[in-house]
């Protein structure tokens, strides 16, 4: 189907003016996204979708002079206090760092009323500071534990710049669809890490990229000039389907068919939302065989990285079906079942294990599942992912992760 392309408007142009149409935003209303009761945000949800730009409002536009990544007042306190991460370090010294090394960090009680400009990054400064976060994706020196903890609070600050500023030019959205990016590939690699502290990581990271896709599709609405879409668009729209696929209503209370009834028509009829929208059905259906089909024909990068739980999900779900499903006599040959759910022979004997069923072996060497098993349960913690049976490209990502990750956000 053939995509709209966004029309293009003057990233210059004035940015106060964009700013007011920003605060009259309609998404804000319609285009709703789970509220995550973050402290550092206002209790007002309207507040809390526009992502801050009513905390500035009647106050005198700010425009930032810093002309470093981090203001050069934080970074001599933060070296008398020791307080520099590992990335910002020089030569391992923790009470010592330069202006190529460290970031300014988020600041939770922040006043915009006593900010000085000084410790305000400008446009271009904060676009270089989000390159040089996200060329740190490939770093091999540090588990990406360490790697995300880092860009996430850094991107936080450049966030917090950015509303303080009233910046919500095209050049705005780029940066927020690069940081949407950032949040949903480490939805995939987090799922790697075995630090006991990763599922409060896990939350956290699901928390901020629904609060920048908050501020992402309001900035898409506030510089709509006309019908037409930005390129990336629809895309990210398909984000938002896929990350409440195990939903029948939004967590604020509006169904996913009400939500639709306010998305603009290109975006409805785009590639990327029907396939959302297909997925969502085939989930909710408990049609694994289309589900897993059509996941590993059509998914982009990104929403694979949000489908892998549930592509764990959907494969438990089609081994209780044919193990309830079955007749007693005639076990369940593996190899059969391996295509069927697009894995591998060994790996779904893994599978079979953590869902307490037993395999068995016949007389000529075949695997085989016997049916009617009393045994069946569900992964304790959630199921292992296993790549997609002769998908080279999907077996590369996960295999990788983020190695290379830099590449995703050029």
């Amino acid at each position: 189907m053939e995509r709209i392309q966004r029309q293009r408007s003057n990233p210059t142009s004035s940015t106060q003016s964009r700013s007011n149409k920003f605060r009259s935003n309609p998404m804000t209303k319609d285009h709703k996204i789970p509220n995550t009761n973050n402290p550092d945000d206002s209790t007002d949800s309207a507040k809390s979708r526009r992502g801050h730009v009513d905390d500035c409002s009647n106050l005198p536009a700010l425009l930032g002079t810093c002309p470093f990544m981090c203001p050069v007042a934080e970074r001599g306190q933060r070296e008398r206090l020791r307080d520099l991460a590992v990335f910002e370090r020089l030569h391992g010294n923790p009470r010592k760092t330069s202006a190529d090394l460290a970031v300014k960090k988020f600041c939770r009680t922040i006043s915009i009323k006593h900010m000085p400009t000084s410790d305000l990054r400008p446009l271009p400064v904060l676009e270089d500071t989000l390159d040089y976060l996200l060329s740190l994706l490939d770093s091999a020196e540090h588990p990406f534990e360490v790697v995300h903890d880092f860009i996430f609070d850094r991107t936080r600050s450049i966030r917090q710049d950015l509303s303080m500023q009233n910046i919500v030019n095209e050049k705005a959205i780029y940066m927020y669809e690069r940081m949407v990016k950032f949040h949903v590939m480490s939805l995939h690699k987090l799922r790697s890490c075995s630090n006991a502290n990763i599922s409060s990581v896990h939350y956290l990271n699901m928390e901020q990229l629904t609060k920048a896709l908050t501020t992402l599709f309001n900035l898409y609405d506030s510089n709509r000039s006309s019908d037409s879409i930005y390129e990336n668009e629809a895309e990210f729209f398909s984000f938002y389907v896929l990350l409440h696929l195990g939903y029948n209503t939004q967590p604020t209370g509006e169904s996913l068919s009400l939500w639709f009834r306010h998305m603009p028509v290109p975006i409805i009829k785009s590639k990327e939302m029907c396939f959302a929208r297909r997925i969502l059905r085939f989930f909710r259906m408990g049609n694994y065989k289309h589900f897993l089909l059509t996941t590993a024909a059509e998914a982009s990068f990104l929403q694979y990285c949000i489908l892998e739980p549930y592509i764990s999900e959907v494969r438990v779900l089609a081994l209780q079906c044919i193990n309830n499903g079955g007749y007693k006599l005639h076990p369940y040959p593996l190899a059969h079942l391996s295509k069927l759910l697009m894995m591998k022979e060994s790996d779904l004997v893994s599978l079979c294990d953590a869902c307490g069923l037993e395999t068995r072996t016949d007389e000529v060497g075949n695997k085989l599942l016997p049916t009617k098993q009393t045994t069946f349960c569900c992964p304790k913690g959630g199921s292992q992912s296993y790549g997609f049976l002769d998908l080279e490209l999907f077996n590369s990502w996960m295999g990788h992760g983020l190695g290379g990750g830099w590449k995703w956000f050029v």
